[in-house]
């Protein structure tokens, strides 16, 4: 197994290329998580249940304030030079690749009436791009951090997280729910979080998987199928259109017990069949995130594994958004003796969690990847997902 979480850069390594590449000294540090989502997919825009918990990879930051609008950005992970822009001319969907994220963050935070005059930033994530893991959120997020504390704005993590998931929709152009933002600012370490999307609402659940002689796997299956360009607003719009005729507000208003009854009136009602999919997901997944709160609590964590592959049947079949590759992650996981298994995050392609024993969790690592060896795909990366910290100052 892997672990990208050992390669950070350490705050004395990020304030010696601060230094370098700007000619001044940073003011702070800050980090930033990507997630995994336990279970509760395509819930968030519905107003409904998630549970993520945040990863110990990290975006890092360090950042200066500026007085004279400039805004310059550099990644040492991506190649190039410092993107500089100004913040009195930063626009939506005006492009700038991988440095839209933080930009959108000034972007936002002006917006909504703060006073951000400018910024030096220099960004190091070990959360792997394309995998599902919310690297565009921890960029989003840490930005937004740093910023509030050197403006001294008293952002809550919250109110961090609502203005990191608008620099994502409005600026950036994705139409994100708010987990992904919410996960990497509000999680705490040894704990998912069980969120209310409709009104933020968060408990921290205990979720010390090692005592119970439990281990969570992340599988990177390193692949992003072009399908999902587009699916992602495509299914969210299918499931507004499901509300629409049921004459709710969202999909979040439908109780579980009621869904049967739902689905034949969407049925008898011409809607498209696709609808009728995407609407018995939702409703499903937000039931399943209940199931394995109620699970946690009565310390039956073993039990939660067969709801995590229901919740992969349910992605697969119901809201299509798996691929050959995740559903192979969770078949051989299961056949070589895992508690259950998922893909995780938006799908076609990114990561799946598997929970297995921690006595199993090497030969199931190596059946998955035994299993990918003989069906012609590339290696995936394995690595084990410890409940983290959220968004903090690290200097």
């Amino acid at each position: 197994m892997t672990d990208h979480a050992e390669q950070h850069a350490s705050p004395t390594e990020l304030t010696a290329s601060f230094t370098e590449l700007y000619g001044t000294a940073p003011e702070g540090v800050w980090a930033a998580p990507g997630r995994v989502n336990l279970i509760g997919e395509y819930t968030d825009f519905n107003d409904g249940f998630v549970m993520p918990l945040a990863l110990p990879h990290t975006a890092r930051a360090a950042v200066a304030r500026r007085t004279d609008g400039e805004l310059r950005l550099h990644s040492t992970d991506v190649p190039g030079g410092v993107v500089q822009l100004r913040v009195d001319e930063l626009a939506p969907h005006a492009g700038h690749g991988w440095a839209a994220y933080p930009a959108g963050v000034v972007w936002a935070l002006r917006e909504a009436g703060h006073e951000i005059t400018g910024a030096d930033i220099q960004l190091s994530s070990t959360v792997p791009t394309g995998a599902g893991l919310s690297s565009s959120a921890a960029l989003e997020v840490v930005t937004g951090l740093a910023l509030s504390d050197l403006f001294g704005l008293g952002l809550t993590a919250a109110e961090l997280a609502v203005l990191a998931q608008r620099a994502e929709n409005a600026f950036v152009g994705v139409p994100c729910g708010v987990m992904d933002q919410m996960a990497s600012a509000c999680c705490t370490d040894g704990h998912a979080l069980h969120l209310d999307t409709r009104d933020l609402t968060q408990r921290q659940v205990p979720f010390d998987l090692a005592a119970q002689g439990l281990r969570l796997l992340v599988v990177d299956t390193r692949v992003k199928h072009a399908l999902g360009d587009g699916a992602y607003a495509e299914r969210r719009a299918g499931c507004e259109e499901g509300a629409r005729l049921l004459g709710i507000r969202t999909l979040r208003e439908l109780p579980y017990a009621e869904l049967g009854t739902a689905l034949d009136t969407l049925a008898a009602s011409g809607a498209d069949e696709s609808v009728v999919r995407y609407v018995r997901h939702v409703v499903g997944d937000n039931q399943r995130v209940e199931q394995v709160i109620g699970l946690l609590d009565a310390g039956q964590v073993r039990a939660a594994g067969p709801v995590l592959t229901a919740g992969h049947v349910s992605l697969r079949d119901d809201l299509r958004v798996s691929c050959a590759e995740l559903d192979l992650v969770v078949e051989a996981a299961n056949a070589a003796g895992a508690l259950g298994a998922r893909m995780t995050g938006g799908g076609f392609g990114g990561s799946a969690i598997v929970l297995v024993e921690e006595s199993q969790a090497d030969t199931v690592a190596k059946s998955v990847q035994e299993a990918f060896a003989a069906a012609g795909y590339a290696a995936p990366g394995v690595f084990p997902a410890v409940p983290s910290a959220g968004a903090r100052r690290l200097v």
